[in-house]
């Protein structure tokens, strides 16, 4: 089969073709940072409003660069849910015009399940069960990966996602937006030691990792660091180096938070191996402190390429495509949804 995906959940319009199982003929993504950089985060109408100048000439490319015409194409997918909710419709309404247009099958994804699934299309017999971590700047959730299409939510963050605590740490830096690879950049010459942030603690005044919960927490360390920085900025003006001394140490705290969570809930559900996307999977202390985790603990770490760990279609190709092959069709008139979860 040969399958047309479209993604438009949040601030990347992405349209990909995928020859099954999964062989990727074209993924094409156009970001909208330079966009919303100004705002210092995305602002949904101007996303909408791009997403629908982009899909079309984004179609195009894809099919081009895939050789392929509609005719050649057995099914369409696309994103249902979850995310910004009038940028789901422009590629939502745009797949479902093509597949009934020209008498396609379509199926509608969830954007979770396509981030859990993105590391099969360039890896070989990843086992089940394993534990799956989606982490950008919406979601940071933990799940056990029964099978394919069997999930069960493990814990999610119970305030602000990862990739969101980046964001606002970044703009309180002054250092622009997104705040993901900024950070991971300037960490890089920072010394992460140099200021201790708390590991997260909940209202039963234990921490996060002595109660039993793989839930995560990111609120509280994003306000220590504010008030480390109003501390020293009180003084006088910061110092590019204690600049990168603050973002380093935010970001080893952060790897720290998800590791250990990750670790625990793989010992405890007896998994061997470990998935993790979503763009804050892109990072290269996280990828790195993770490799090094599993490799202490026995546990195999299945880790998608950069171009599959930020939101993209050929993911969304390869689980609209599974699911078609099982036969699963969607109708038409599904809506597009804002928040639904997965596993709950």
């Amino acid at each position: 089969m040969i399958i047309l995906g479209i993604e438009s959940s949040c601030d990347e319009t992405a349209v990909a073709v995928l020859k099954s199982p999964k062989e990727i003929l074209s993924n094409i993504v156009a970001s909208q940072d330079e966009i919303h950089a100004r705002f210092g985060g995305v602002v949904p109408e101007l996303a909408s409003r791009r997403h629908m100048e982009m899909v079309v000439p984004l179609l195009e490319q894809a099919l081009r660069e895939a050789n392929v015409s509609l005719k050649d194409i057995d099914g369409i997918v696309a994103t249902r849910a979850p995310g910004l909710i009038g940028s789901i419709l422009v590629g939502l309404s745009f797949a479902k015009a093509l597949a009934y247009a020209n008498k396609k099958p379509f199926f509608g994804v969830n954007h979770l399940e396509g981030h859990l699934n993105a590391a099969h299309i360039e890896h070989e017999n990843i086992p089940y069960p394993h534990i799956g971590l989606v982490v950008s700047g919406g979601h940071t959730s933990l799940y056990l990966v029964k099978e394919f299409g069997k999930y069960k939510m493990l814990g999610a963050t119970r305030d602000d996602a990862a990739g969101e605590a980046y964001d606002k740490v970044a703009k309180l830096l002054g250092l622009g937006y997104p705040g993901g690879p900024i950070i991971d950049r300037i960490a890089k010459s920072g010394n992460p030691k140099a200021f201790k942030f708390s590991l997260p603690r909940f209202s039963t005044g234990a921490s996060v990792f002595e109660i039993g919960e793989y839930d995560f927490s990111f609120s509280g360390l994003k306000t220590a660091v504010m008030l480390q920085f109003k501390k020293i900025s009180g003084k006088g003006t910061i110092s590019s180096d204690t600049v990168a001394d603050i973002a380093a140490s935010f970001q080893h705290t952060v790897v720290e938070i998800i590791c250990r969570q990750i670790i625990r809930a793989a010992t405890e559900k007896k998994c061997k191996a470990v998935i993790i996307s979503g763009g804050v999977a892109a990072n290269s202390a996280l990828r790195a402190r993770l490799i090094d985790a599993c490799n202490e603990n026995g546990i195999k770490l299945f880790l998608p390429s950069m171009k599959y760990c930020t939101d993209n279609a050929a993911m969304i190709a390869y689980v609209g495509a599974r699911y078609l092959e099982m036969g699963k069709v969607s109708d038409l008139s599904i809506p597009a949804i804002a928040n639904e979860e997965i596993g709950v």
